[in-house]
């Protein structure tokens, strides 16, 4: 196995607390594939089921679900060492409630269903490490629902933004995503984001210079 592949796997929560040559050794009589995407290919469209244990070894993949209307919400992002879809490997109904597509080139490790079966009936640190990949994926999917479904859409901005600040170590932050995609993830229109933004610069409580912003006052965004 590709050493570039066995270190992408090192990051999926399948092989926590593995090194290079367990995994290795793990997979050496497993069956495998490695599928190749390019940037923008529909990986999946919701309703088609989900057949394979894919892992990505590298590149970016969106999820997103779409309304009756047809308006879109990104409902999360995969990227190297995720599992695609693991709920779904093992459940009955195996539809996929989102449709996936590629954000940039992406390298899938492919595994068929009934081999992943064997690793993780073998190898109870595996088995354990699956469990806990379900479950997180629970408490996930009960944030999500709560943060779209109760949050107002001053909340939601001014979650976002302490949420960069935290993981970023500073009230100066950088966004990663456009206005258009955070706009998507909220499941609100580009326009009330962009509101909400003047709003909290002209309250003194941000400032913005293209995607770099600044908070000055948590609690002006809060109240």
């Amino acid at each position: 196995m590709e050493k570039r592949i066995i270190e992408s796997l090192k990051n999926c929560p399948l092989f926590v607390e593995m090194n290079e040559i367990e995994i290795e050794m793990t997979l050496i009589n497993t069956p495998y594939s490695i599928i190749n995407l390019e940037a923008h290919d529909v990986y999946a469209l919701a309703g088609m089921p989900c057949k394979y244990a894919d892992i990505i070894i590298c590149g970016t993949l969106v999820c997103r679900m779409a309304s009756l209307s047809g308006k879109q919400v990104e409902v999360s992002k995969l990227s190297e060492g995720n599992i695609i879809a693991p709920a779904l490997i093992f459940a009955q109904n195996k539809e996929m409630p989102v449709s996936v597509e590629t954000i940039s080139r992406v390298k899938i490790l492919r595994l068929r269903p009934e081999e992943l079966k064997k690793l993780i009936d073998n190898d109870e640190h595996l088995r354990m490490n699956f469990i806990r990949i379900l479950s997180n994926i629970n408490m996930f999917l009960t944030q999500k629902i709560k943060f779209l479904s109760l949050f107002t859409i001053k909340e939601k901005v001014a979650y976002l933004l302490l949420e960069c600040a935290g993981e970023q170590g500073s009230n100066s932050i950088h966004l990663t995503r456009s206005r258009k995609e955070i706009a998507d993830s909220f499941g609100i229109q580009k326009f009330s984001l962009l509101r909400v933004l003047s709003h909290f610069e002209k309250d003194g409580a941000i400032t913005i210079k293209g995607k770099d912003i600044t908070i000055l006052d948590k609690k002006k965004m809060l109240k």
